[in-house]
Order: structure tokens, then sequence, then C-alpha cells
């Protein structure tokens, strides 16, 4: 017989389905967009479908998973465990996507003469699949061993029960404490985020120190594509800091629960907590309508040929943005 779901239950899975039903299609909006148009096919935009990919899978994938495991199923162990890897492999994605992205933008007014030649597409498609094969070897290592099997099949044994431990599926119950604190935060959460936040304070003074150089009669085009620069990095600075907010409360709450087994966690700390993280999937495309304007024309090029049936102008595709000239 199934489990009764509870009043708190139907709200948070009511929840969790609102988020999804903005994620899922907000990011595939995201992707649809930079297919259909050819000024958003450079190499931050391509970084920016990975986020988009990955987010999409937390809507579709994750967060049904998310439900499944809040209604509490009697699984085997290893079942549940692998219900409880893909939120960790989609967040490393994530975390990896933003750090090309803000490598990549560094790059852009580090080395704007040569950043064509450096970065090329091939090359780009090389950082996204590296970045995602890591998040599956960082996402997937709780199945390799690092879990609490051990715990959980002493206390079965203990209650004189033979073969496989099941257990009522809870993502604490499969999932490390040290593994998620000093593998998954310490290593692969904290220090990329960090370096993000250094990443784009040099950003922002390379590009300040440009645009604070005497105007002369020939500098328009480096003042106009400095500007563009400083209009998208503090777009894309926006999304880490977004990214930021929504986990690292549930990381401060794995902190507590390693480091402080006694003390009490209001239940609504930890829901508010997942909801902030599995919300943030939902959040890009919107900073992506109301801060980028090629997205913003894209996303309403797509909305009225698609959905309302009356198809617009093309996009006006900006040409191809070069490094200032000397």
């Amino acid at each position: 017989m199934p489990p009764s779901i509870s009043a708190f239950q139907a709200a948070y899975i009511g929840i969790e389905v609102l988020i999804a039903l903005v994620s899922v299609p907000g990011n595939v909006l995201v992707i649809w967009a930079v297919k259909v148009n050819q000024a958003l096919r450079d190499a931050t935009f391509c970084f920016i479908v990975s986020l988009a990919v990955a987010d999409v899978a937390v809507g579709a994938l994750v967060i049904p998973l998310a439900i499944l495991i809040n209604i509490g199923p009697r699984t085997y162990f290893h079942t549940c465990l692998m219900v409880a890897c893909p939120v960790l492999i989609l967040t490393q994605s994530s975390i990896l996507a933003l750090l090309a992205i803000a490598v990549d933008r560094y790059l852009r007014v580090k080395i704007p003469l040569r950043y064509k030649t450096v970065v090329t597409p091939r090359r780009a498609a090389v950082a996204i699949a590296g970045c995602w094969i890591l998040s599956f070897v960082v996402g997937l290592t709780p199945l390799f061993g690092w879990n609490r099997l051990g715990e959980v099949e002493r206390a079965w044994a203990a209650n004189g029960t033979e073969g496989e431990p099941v257990i009522e599926c809870e993502f604490e119950k499969v999932i490390s404490m040290e593994y998620m604190v000093y593998f998954n935060f310490f290593v692969w959460v904290l220090p990329p985020l960090l370096l993000m936040v250094l990443i784009y304070l040099e950003v922002f003074y390379l590009i300040r120190k440009q645009l604070n150089k005497k105007v002369s009669a020939s500098s328009g085009d480096p003042q106009k594509y400095y500007g563009k620069e400083l209009k998208i990095a503090k777009s894309l600075a926006l999304i880490l800091f977004l990214f930021a907010l929504s986990w690292l409360p549930l990381h401060i709450l794995n902190c507590i629960t390693l480091f402080c087994p006694s003390c009490q966690k209001p239940s609504i700390l930890t829901y508010i907590a997942i909801f902030l993280t599995h919300g943030n999937s939902a959040m890009n495309p919107i900073v992506y309508a109301f801060r980028i304007q090629k997205f913003r024309v894209t996303f309403l090029k797509i909305w009225h040929d698609h959905f309302r049936c009356q198809p617009t102008p093309p996009v006006d595709e900006d040409p191809p943005e070069e490094g200032p000239h000397d």
C-alpha cells in the first residue's frame, strides 16, 4: 500500500511542480534561442546552453525524483542511491559551466585581439564535454563506494535480516555527509565559486580601466566593445550571485549536520533550502530575458512565430563582435 500524503507534502509537491513548469519551458526556450539566432553562437552562449541543459534536467528529472524521495518509498539501498545521485551530477555541471563562462568573459577582455584564435568552437566543445565528464565522476562518486551502506548494513544485520538492505529512501540515509561537505562542498563547490568571484572582479577592473581611458576621436569602437562587455559581464555575474544564493544555504545546513549532529534543524529551513536549489534552475531564463537584449529579441521572435502565428521580421543578428582595434 503506497504511503499516504500529508497536507504539508501536498503543498511541497505543488511548489516543486510549479518550479518544474517554469524551469523546463524557460530553459528549452534558451536552447531554442541559441539555435535560431546566429548572433548567439559564440563560446559564452554555448556554455549557457550547457547550463540550460542541466537546468532542464533539474526540472524534468531531479524534481520528480525529489518528490518521490519526499513521499518516502521503501527501496533497496542502491536504488535509492541512484535516485539521489542525479542532483549531484547536475549541480556540478552547473558550477563548471558557470566557471567556463567566467573564464571565457575574462579572455574576451584580457586578450580581445587574440580571443577568436584562442577560444575556437572546437575548444569550447571540448571544454563543455570535459565539464560534463567531470560532473559525472564527481556526482557518481557515492555509487563507487563513498556512501552510508556500511552503517545501514550494520543496522540491517543487527535486526537479524539478510540480503541487501531495504530502507525508507531519503537523501541523508544514503549519501555520506563527509562526502557532501569535505569532497562536494569544500573541493567542488566553494573553491570554484570563490575563483569565479575573483575572475569577475578582474573582468570588471579590466573593463573599467579601458572605459576610463581618455576618449579620442578614433576610440569609439573600443568604447562600444567594452561597454557591451560590461553589460554582459554584469548579467552573468548576477547569474553567479543567484546560484550562490540558492545553493549555499543547503550546503551550510549540511555542514551543521556533519559538525553539530546534536543541533536541531527546523524542517522548514531544509525545505526552503531545497526550494532555493531547485528554483535556481528557473531563474536564469528570466535574467537573460530582462538583461541580455539578444535573448529578449529572440524570445519575442520565437513567441510571435511559433505561438501567436504572427511572423516577425528576422532577428537583428548583430555582426560578430570583434575586439577593439589598435
